[in-house]
């Protein structure tokens, strides 16, 4: 009798204790969704009435950002392409790199080699991007300037940096997908008389796609949103479309913002909050490429 009041109350603090944690997690869930909300709903409000006031063509396609012209003109055109440039790059250099040290740490790499290499990508992903920026200052734009002409603070210049900036995120994603590949596959293709590089790179980078896409997007991502070493390498001018090169100054939307929003007021200040409205738009797209790309490779 005294054994059966033991364990029934034993079951109704479990429960009460399951209840609570289960308002807990709920909570956490809520509050991240309200964060959320709460900054869609700040960026739309103060943003679309600037939009509506410039006029979406006039923001969106004009490529002429003066806010003390008379009258103004606030065209992020140019900041637009000048992020797409300097993503590409990143991606051109990161996402090559990136992809082969995974393949390396997860296949390939000794285990003595390997407790010197990850270390130090985590400790690259811990790097506060200022420390990024006088990096590039001091090595990267001087060797632009010294090896391929123009000023050295340029779209290569950023790409460079950005390009290094997305690796630990591209390395760590990418080596955890290729990991938690089933060694079955690998057994199955060395049964086949296939060897190991045949393996790697025919049967289990493949299997791993979903992960190593995942990787890519939001290492892009990363670039598309990172500001402050970009501000210490881009040059920051404003340059017409038709006169954006890989070795001349480029701002993006990030620094367009940063730049500007110390000093600005009215409908300048408000042009600023839309340039994040629009970049806001860009992580939506791709974190919805990253949904549907992950669904795609899930059912193939």
């Amino acid at each position: 009798m005294v054994r059966s009041k033991i364990m029934q109350k034993t079951a109704k603090y479990s429960n009460i204790s399951e209840k609570i944690m289960q308002a807990i997690f709920f909570l956490s869930a809520l509050i991240s969704v309200l964060a959320v909300l709460a900054i869609c709903l700040f960026l739309f409000l103060r943003g679309i009435p600037a939009i509506a006031e410039i006029g979406i063509s006039d923001f969106i396609f004009n490529e002429t950002w003066g806010p003390t012209n008379k009258p103004p003109s606030y065209g992020i055109l140019s900041m637009i392409v000048g992020s797409i440039y300097v993503t590409a790059g990143a991606i051109l250099i990161g996402v090559p790199i990136g992809l082969m040290c995974a393949i390396f740490l997860a296949e390939f790499c000794p285990d003595s080699v390997y407790k010197i290499v990850k270390p130090a990508v985590n400790l690259l992903a811990g790097i506060p991007s200022i420390i990024y920026g006088f990096f590039g200052m001091e090595i990267v734009v001087p060797f632009v300037r010294e090896n391929f002409g123009g000023n050295g603070y340029s779209v290569m210049s950023a790409s460079i940096i950005l390009g290094i900036m997305i690796l630990p995120t591209i390395i760590s994603l990418s080596e955890s997908s290729i990991r938690a590949v089933p060694d079955s596959y690998m057994e199955g293709s060395y049964g086949l008389g296939a060897t190991k590089e045949e393996t790697v790179f025919k049967v289990i980078v493949p299997a791993a796609k979903s992960g190593v896409l995942t990787s890519i997007i939001l290492g892009i991502g990363r670039a598309v949103g990172e500001t402050m070493a970009v501000v210490m390498v881009a040059g920051n001018a404003v340059m017409p479309i038709d006169s954006i090169e890989l070795l001349k100054p480029i701002r993006t939307l990030t620094t367009n913002i940063v730049t500007e929003m110390s000093y600005a007021s009215g409908l300048h200040e408000s042009a600023l909050i839309a340039t994040g409205v629009v970049l806001f738009v860009f992580i939506v797209i791709l974190n919805t490429s990253l949904s549907l790309i992950k669904s795609k490779t899930q059912r193939n």
